[in-house]
C-alpha cells in the first residue's frame, strides 16, 4: 500500500469513536458489497443493512444503533454519511496539477495570478482577471476578461467563464460549465428579433458547486445571483438575473427563467421548470418535473404533473382532469351571479 490513513486519524478527522483496531490502514473507500480489507465502507441508508455481515470492508462507518450488532472495525457517530462525505477527499484520486502555469497556457500581462495557482494546459486568462491563492484552474478552460477568482476556486476541465464574471471562494465549476453567457433577451418588432445587449454580470459566492454542462447567464441590467453554499446539478439553465439564495440545492435539467428569485434552503427536483419574475420563499421543496407559474409564498413541498402509468389509463385521466376543469369553471360563474 501506497498512501494510507489509520483509522484512528480517520476518526480524528470526522470526529468518530473507534470500535477494534485504531492502527488498521485504510487506503480507499468502497460500498459494503464491493470493499476490501484495505477499505473503508459506511451504513446510512437500512436497506444497505443486509451487507452489513458479509462485508470485506476494513472498517465500517456506523451509528451507534448499527454497532450494537456489529462485532468489526468501525468508525461510530451520529451521522455515518457526513463522516463518509468529510473523509471522500481524503481519497480522491483527482489531485490536479502543480502549482504554476503551464508553458501552452496563455495568460494576458495585465491579470493578476496569485503563484500558488495551478494554471493548467491551454488555458485561457484575459485581461484583468485576478486570481487568488490556491486556485486549480484544468486544461482548455477559458477565463474571461476583468473575472475575479476568489481562493481556492477549482474550474474542471473546458469550463468556460465569460467576462466580468466574480467566483467567490471555494467554489467548484465542473466540465463544460457555461458561466456569463448572454442571456436570452430580445424585443421583436417588424416581423423580426431584435437582440438586447446583455450588459449585467455573474456574481457567485462562496462554497458553490456547479455541475457539468450547467449554463448561467449574464443579466440583463444589473446581476445574476448564486449565494453562498448553493448546489447545482448537471445540465441546468438559469437565464439572466436570476437569484437563488444560500444552499439551495437544485437537480439535474432544471429551468429558471428570466428574474426568478429562489429562496434560500430550497430543494428542487430534476427536470422542474419555472416561470419568469417569479419569487420562492425560503425553505420550498419543488418535486421533479413540476412546472411552477406562479410565485410561492409559504414555505412547503410542491409538485405538479402526475406519476406514471399505463397509457391507457392516463387518457382516461386526463378527461377526468378536464372534466373537473370544466366544472370548476361553471362553480365560479355561479358565484358571481
Amino acid at each position: 500500500m501506497d498512501d494510507f490513513y489509520t483509522l484512528s486519524e480517520l476518526a480524528e478527522k470526522c470526529g468518530a469513536r473507534v470500535q477494534g483496531n485504531g492502527d488498521k490502514q485504510i487506503t480507499g473507500l468502497n460500498t459494503l458489497q464491493n470493499a476490501q480489507q484495505h477499505e473503508l465502507s459506511f451504513l446510512a441508508n437500512p436497506a444497505y443493512a443486509k451487507y452489513l455481515q458479509t462485508t470485506q470492508a476494513g472498517a465500517v462507518i456506523l451509528s451507534p444503533d448499527a454497532a450494537l450488532g456489529f462485532s468489526g472495525n468501525a468508525l461510530i457517530l451520529d451521522n455515518p454519511y457526513l463522516a463518509y462525505a468529510r473523509l471522500s477527499s481524503l481519497f480522491d484520486p483527482d489531485i490536479g496539477g502543480s502549482e504554476g502555469i503551464h508553458p501552452s497556457a496563455v495568460v494576458n500581462d495585465s491579470a493578476i495570478v496569485d503563484p500558488s495557482a495551478a494554471i493548467a494546459a491551454n488555458v485561457v486568462i484575459e485581461a484583468g482577471v485576478q486570481i487568488a491563492a490556491g486556485v486549480r484552474i484544468d486544461a482548455g478552460t477559458v477565463v474571461g476578461h476583468d473575472s475575479i477568482l476568489g481562493a481556492g476556486v477549482h474550474l474542471h476541465r473546458n469550463v468556460t467563464v465569460c467576462h466580468g464574471v466574480t467566483i467567490g471562494d471555494r467554489t467548484i465549476i465542473h466540465t463544460g460549465a457555461v458561466i456569463g453567457g448572454d442571456g436570452f433577451g430580445n424585443a421583436h418588432a417588424d416581423g423580426r428579433w431584435h437582440k438586447i445587449a446583455q450588459i449585467g454580470g455573474v456574481v457567485i459566492g462562496c462554497d458553490v458547486e456547479i455541475g457539468n454542462n450547467t449554463c448561467i447567464d449574464r443579466g440583463a441590467l444589473g446581476n445574476t445571483e448564486i449565494h453562498n453554499g448553493v448546489r447545482l446539478d448537471n445540465l441546468i439553465q438559469i437565464a439572466h438575473n436570476v437569484i437563488i439564495g444560500e444552499n439551495t440545492a437544485i437537480a439535474a435539467g432544471v429551468g429558471i427563467s428570466g428574474s426568478t428569485k429562489i429562496g434560500k434552503n430550497c430543494t428542487i427536483a430534476g427536470a422542474a421548470g419555472f416561470a419568469g419574475h417569479l419569487t420562492i420563499a425560503d425553505g420550498t421543496f419543488i418535486s421533479g418535473m413540476a412546472m411552477i407559474t406562479r410565485s410561492i409564498t409559504k414555505p412547503g413541498s410542491y409538485s405538479s404533473g402526475t406519476g406514471f402509468m399505463e397509457s391507457r389509463e392516463w387518457r382516461k385521466n386526463v378527461v377526468r382532469f378536464r372534466q373537473l376543469d370544466d366544472l370548476a369553471r361553471r362553480v365560479k360563474q355561479l358565484e358571481k351571479q
